[in-house]
């Protein structure tokens, strides 16, 4: 066997592969033997089909098996072997490949394009700017995160007389004249809230009732829409239309919600018993909270100015264009001309950040360990939780949580790939003069309209 490399220019090479008949006939020996022990063709024995006939049969597609192989696997192997840190994969050379028969050739020549990616190193220093903004939390998103806390664990209560936003319950008839339709629509435990109702006389006859109270309205001029009445009477909605009855509803039960006072059990209950003491602490608790989620915001917007300030910087890079081009639509292919062309600035600033981000890497031993998947898992599923109002969850919960996240191949890579990606970063943050600057949420916010 042979491999040659030739280089076309600093982007550019070409490594021909030339296979011989002795690299390969072992091999395909040893395929049709084991092929012989399990063939079954009728006239022979199983085991005892002569050799000569199973070549004649299936000799040349296992060449073809055996030859293709030891050419993937060469190529790859001396790619790695000579450390030649090549984009996008090989292609088959357009022009020098010559036209490969297994029928009629026993020796093969391949030849294969290669792109190569720039040769550079990356050099840091406090003369590189990139921008940090470090959002402050207002006093409205911490009041708003507190009446959040008091709203989510308030109560149900039963009270005595009815205020707006009340549930009331009762047991409903319809009227005809002023009295009780014979075979008319009953409903018992029937249930209404003043607030939903459009009519604002109709909202004034339940505000202020009692247990006990008996009312009379008309739903259809209170309510704006069946889907309402149509819950209330516990009626299909098609039986809704056309129906203009007044009805009279004895009122059995006010359910109103309270909030949940700022005390020691909405402390215990949001955090965990016992780790906040007081409103001072669950203030600034809250606060904490709050300011963790703006710096997972400052820390994104800082990778992306990190990413253009670095880009930049080695704007010069020269990348092999024509053979990433060809290799981008030769294995997309769902992807037009036009639009690689439109996308492929982009395409070669990614390109570019990922080569810079490896380098940093390389230059700084950027290890990603078991332990740090499992932090960041940790702070996914903390998030997670956050949303649903789960603060202050217990460690196995989070643990067994992160091992099934874990599980999923995609989950594991994206982990990796982040925590690598923020190393990097902390390191970058090490290297240049970090601008750093207080702005509002709401300023914050306009920067990705």
């Amino acid at each position: 066997m042979n491999i040659v490399r030739k280089d076309i220019d600093l982007n550019n090479a070409i490594i021909t592969i030339g296979i011989e008949k002795a690299d390969y006939a072992e091999k395909v020996d040893k395929q049709l033997r084991d092929y012989r022990k399990k063939a079954n063709i009728p006239g022979f024995r199983p085991g005892m089909v002569p050799l000569g006939l199973l070549n004649k049969m299936y000799g040349k597609s296992i060449m073809a098996e055996e030859v293709n192989k030891i050419l993937s696997d060469e190529l790859y192997k001396y790619i790695k072997d000579n450390k030649i840190n090549i984009l996008g994969e090989p292609l088959p050379n357009e022009t020098e490949q010559k036209e490969v028969d297994f029928n009629t050739q026993e020796d093969f020549e391949f030849v294969f394009d290669i792109g190569l990616a720039p040769e550079f190193e990356v050099e840091l220093n406090k003369k590189d700017k990139v921008k940090y903004y470090k959002i402050d939390p207002s006093e409205e998103m911490i009041d708003n995160q507190i009446k959040s806390y008091t709203g989510r664990y308030g109560k149900y209560v039963q009270e005595e007389s009815v205020e707006e936003k009340d549930m009331v319950k009762g047991n409903v008839v319809e009227l005809s004249e002023g009295k009780e339709k014979e075979g008319g629509i009953q409903t018992s435990d029937a249930v209404l809230t003043p607030s939903y109702m459009k009519d604002e006389a109709a909202k004034k006859l339940f505000v202020g009732a009692k247990i006990g109270d008996i009312i009379t309205f008309n739903p259809s001029t209170a309510y704006d829409n069946e889907t309402e009445i149509s819950s209330f009477l516990k009626i299909d909605k098609k039986d809704v239309e056309g129906l203009t009855s007044d009805f009279q509803i004895t009122i059995t039960g006010i359910t109103r919600y309270h909030e949940a006072e700022i005390n020691q059990e909405l402390f215990d209950k949001v955090y965990g018993e016992g780790v906040v003491k007081s409103k001072e602490e669950f203030t600034e608790k809250i606060k904490e909270n709050i300011q963790d989620n703006l710096t997972q915001d400052s820390e994104y917007k800082f990778g992306i100015d990190a990413k253009e300030a670095l880009v930049k910087k080695y704007n010069d890079l020269v990348f092999p264009d024509a053979f990433l081009k060809r290799w981008l639509l030769a294995t997309n292919e769902k992807l037009k001309e036009e639009e690689l062309e439109s996308d492929y600035p982009k395409m070669i600033a990614d390109l570019k950040w990922q080569l810079i981000k490896n380098k940093i890497a390389e230059k700084n031993e950027v290890k990603v360990e078991k332990k740090d998947i499992e932090e960041f898992g940790r702070k996914v599923a903390r998030s997670q939780f956050a949303q649903y109002g789960m603060i202050g969850v217990e460690d196995d919960i989070l643990d067994n949580y992160v091992k099934d996240m874990l599980k999923k191949e995609d989950t594991l890579k994206s982990f990796i790939d982040k925590v690598t990606e923020d190393k990097i970063l902390e390191i970058i943050k090490t290297l240049v003069k970090i601008d750093e600057k207080a702005i509002s949420v709401e300023d914050f916010n306009k920067m990705f309209e």
